[in-house]
């Protein structure tokens, strides 16, 4: 049986208003029991993510120093190289057993948010990295936009009420590369359980046993997609945001079975984050008496500050 239900967003983008309204509702109560779907129907094409994971590889196979002329102090890790085991989970003192990559947004004539955000770091050794980065970037970011339009219908929003927030927004594009585990580790876990921090993210790269979701009841469950598919799942902003009605679920990458220890694993998280200074208070038609406002008002900005603190990617 299928835990995490899957969607089509071809059903949305059909001009068949009972194809659209299916895709809302199936979307909406999946966000509302576990928060997660497996979306089929988005914009990655197979060449694109082939070439994706090609560099990716290419990128992390390069010798460690080489890496490390990327790390770039001072900014929190958001751009760039971040190396083995400096992230780890909100009050977990243990690294994730992992190294990454950031890609950030391509600011479009908007010199102050080109101001507030970090460059792109420019890997010189393989000329097709940053190409194929951006392009899948981008074609994450428009299928984002388009289940963020589907979940504003589902709240009772416009349906374009994200789309100004999401424009030029903070969002991030994850290369993880979680190596081969060499010995019996002590605490630690590829990516130890934790909630997202942004609207919500889409993952590449979860076939295959590893990454287990939290269901209401406490237990932990498979989450595995299909070779077509993009798991997609709510992050805390947007649960803040909606009062929990959209449930961000805690999820974590458990290290594989001892004679997979051999292996590396790569998988690739978009996280659709907003401009800084979206609003992220409880949205009224989401309070109601048996669902009492149960979060302060902040600013996206405010919030991802707050939260990278914990995170020990940037000092108060």
């Amino acid at each position: 049986m299928k835990i995490v239900p899957s969607v089509d967003l071809n059903d949305f983008l059909s001009e068949d208003p009972i194809r659209k309204q299916k895709f809302i509702n199936e979307i909406g109560k999946a966000y509302e029991d576990i928060g997660f779907v497996a979306l089929k129907g988005h914009f990655l094409d197979d060449a694109l993510v082939e070439n994706l994971y090609s560099e990716v590889k290419k990128f992390f196979n390069l010798p460690l120093e080489t890496k490390q002329k990327y790390e770039i102090p001072g900014i929190g890790g958001q751009r760039g190289y971040v190396s083995f085991g400096k992230e780890s989970a909100k009050g977990k003192k243990e690294g994730d057993l992992k190294e990454f990559w950031h890609f950030g947004q391509y600011v479009e004539n908007h010199p102050k948010l080109e101001a507030e955000y970090p460059k792109n770091v420019i890997v010189e050794e393989l000329p097709e990295f940053n190409k194929v980065g951006k392009e899948t970037y981008k074609m994450l970011e428009k299928t984002a936009k388009y289940v963020l339009r589907a979940l504003a219908l589902h709240l009772g929003l416009e349906e374009t009420y994200f789309d100004d927030y999401i424009k030029n927004g903070n969002s991030i594009l994850r290369p993880i590369h979680y190596p081969p585990i060499v010995e019996e580790p002590k605490e630690a876990v590829r990516a130890a359980a934790h909630g997202d921090i942004n609207l919500i993210t889409l993952l590449m790269g979860a076939q295959g046993r590893g990454l287990q979701v939290q269901n209401h009841k406490g237990e932990w469950i498979d989450a595995i997609a299909e070779p077509d598919e993009l798991m997609i799942n709510v992050g805390d902003m947007l649960s803040r945001h909606t009062n929990n009605k959209l449930k961000s679920t805690i999820h974590r990458v458990i290290n594989p079975p001892k004679e997979l220890w051999g292996t590396s694993r790569y998988s690739i998280p978009f996280f659709m984050h907003p401009i800084s200074d979206m609003k992220l208070d409880v949205l009224d038609n989401c309070i109601d008496d048996s669902n009492p406002k149960q979060y302060d008002d902040i600013t996206a900005g405010e919030f991802l500050t707050e939260r990278l603190i914990e995170l020990g990617l940037i000092k108060k």
